[in-house]
């Protein structure tokens, strides 16, 4: 820390910004949207661990220009550019302490919609399995749109930075959204409005719903906790510090729902452990005493029992198979992967992905007497085909470069795989299913980064993301592969269909 301050000061000295006030700044200009201690308020958290999407000069852009369609004005003519750069510099440094942030802080910031009044049926004539959610991090909103027509039934603002995915409650009414800077908000669909929403941690990675759609838990990285939140009204339920077997504090890499086993499961940042968080009232048998920490009193008074697993090596990202039995996770250090069992809390397999698969963006699907699952590779042109019953890898496809989502539906022949890094990011390949063959190559904007595809309940189009500010869902026929509409949009991040979610869709990652 210390010497990161004086590198701080070093810097401001040699360009010229000793004489520049940027605590004073902050205080006249910041605190009141992003919080005296920096944390976040109506605005977002502006700490290092919130920041690392505006590198080098864009956060100084940022305070300059303002951002268009928000709350956060432009400075350029308030201050001169080295007040800025001081003021960018200042918000970099990371805090000397963090606050407490438990169950007592996160109800604290707890607020609900007065106006929402809930509906007794949906307000709008479309097919409400049929709603694709559509979000915006251009300037932070989710556009609501109907599957059918794609007329956009309503578009609501969000917290900062939407991450990890929203979820969707198991009868498709209502959908949480969570932020990077840990706000999770709830919206009523039927309704069109939204109804509130609480901050469950200072920086986070993603949600995950009960297959009961009775709580949320949420993934932090700041502090180390995983928050349960009730799904009814957003109230804490359980709050958990995170720490190995051994004591060492760890950030949670992600958190998933495992339906069948009524739990989450947990990928861990800082030790080689994946924890299993049961909130059904009959968790199972604990006779695997070795692999089994309970947090608190006895099991059987205890809500959310956690099971902490150890596993051969730290594992960022997850997917499981169709009976949730088997997790499969990825290597930190991108050389490969491994199979866990979680009836036995063992590895079972080691997988020959190479490349650092993106297994969180994992597909599967029926091919031949098999089921294989797909994923791309974020660090070569690769997407990896396995069998789900041998663990092996059936083929290697080379597509265009490095890979972030893979997409299909059940009514559809095909997978759709982007190339999101590099220069050929303005490319979507289309594979057959069977033949795992690359059939056709889109180019719908060139230079543009094209990402993300969503099908409709129907399988019948395909929507896929320009990822850029000035952007565009473009909605394809899914059978013949010709652009039916162009939807323009404040940078499409991710789309996510009602039906597509709530019935986990063997084409879509869960």
């Amino acid at each position: 820390m210390i010497r990161f301050i004086v590198l701080i000061s070093a810097l401001l000295l040699s360009s010229g910004l000793a004489n520049a006030d940027p605590a004073g700044i902050f205080n006249d200009a910041c605190a009141d949207c992003h919080g005296a201690n920096r944390l976040g308020g109506t605005g977002p958290a502006l700490i290092p661990q919130t920041l690392k999407r505006m590198r080098g000069p864009n956060l100084e852009k940022v305070i300059m220009n303002g951002r268009a369609a928000t709350q956060m004005p432009a400075f350029a003519d308030v201050y001169s550019k080295d007040e800025i750069a001081a003021l960018a510099a200042y918000i970099r440094q990371p805090l000397e302490e963090l606050p407490e942030w438990g169950a007592e802080q996160i109800a604290e910031t707890l607020t609900l919609n007065r106006d929402y009044l809930p509906a007794t049926k949906p307000v709008f004539s479309a097919d409400p399995m049929n709603i694709t959610l559509v979000v915006e991090t251009g300037d932070h909103h989710v556009s609501v749109l109907d599957g059918d027509t794609f007329e956009v039934l309503d578009r609501f603002e969000t917290p900062f930075a939407v991450h990890g995915g929203p979820k969707f409650s198991p009868d498709g009414r209502y959908v949480f959204i969570m932020s990077r800077d840990g706000w999770v908000q709830k919206y009523d669909i039927w309704s069109l409005q939204k109804v509130g929403r609480v901050r469950a941690g200072l920086n986070s990675r993603n949600i995950a719903i009960s297959h009961d759609g009775k709580w949320l838990a949420v993934a932090n990285y700041l502090p180390n906790l995983l928050t349960i939140l009730s799904t009814d009204d957003l109230s804490v339920a359980s709050v958990r510090e995170v720490k190995g077997k051994d004591g060492t504090p760890s950030r949670i890499s992600a958190v998933y729902q495992a339906p069948p086993r009524e739990s989450f499961v947990l990928a861990l940042k800082d030790v080689p452990e994946i924890w299993e968080v049961f909130y059904g009232p009959n968790p199972p048998h604990y006779g695997f005493a070795h692999d089994w920490r309970i947090e608190g009193p006895a099991p059987q008074t205890t809500p959310f029992p956690i099971r902490k697993i150890t596993t051969p090596d730290y594992l960022d990202d997850f997917f499981f198979d169709q009976s949730y039995e088997y997790v499969m996770g990825a290597s930190r250090s991108g050389e490969g992967g491994q199979v866990i069992d979680l009836v036995i809390g063992q590895k079972i397999a080691d997988l020959d992905l190479p490349g650092m698969p993106h297994l969180g963006s994992g597909i599967t699907w029926n091919h031949g007497e098999t089921t294989v699952m797909a994923t791309p590779h974020l660090k070569d042109g690769t997407v990896s085909v396995i069998d789900m019953k041998s663990w092996e890898t059936v083929k290697r496809i080379e597509t265009l470069g490095p890979g972030f989502f893979m997409r299909s539906h059940e009514n559809s022949p095909y997978v759709w795989a982007d190339v999101f890094f590099g220069p050929n990011k303005d490319v979507m390949h289309v594979i057959d299913k069977q033949s795992l063959e690359i059939v056709k190559t889109l180019r719908p904007v060139e230079g543009a980064t094209v990402a993300h595809v969503e099908f409709t309940r129907d399988g019948r189009y395909a929507l896929v993301s320009v990822w850029e500010d000035e952007g565009a869902v473009i909605v394809y026929d899914a059978a013949t592969l010709e652009e039916v509409k162009r939807l323009p949009m404040r940078k499409p991040s991710g789309k996510y269909n009602v039906w597509n979610k709530i019935t986990f869709s063997e084409g879509t990652s869960h």
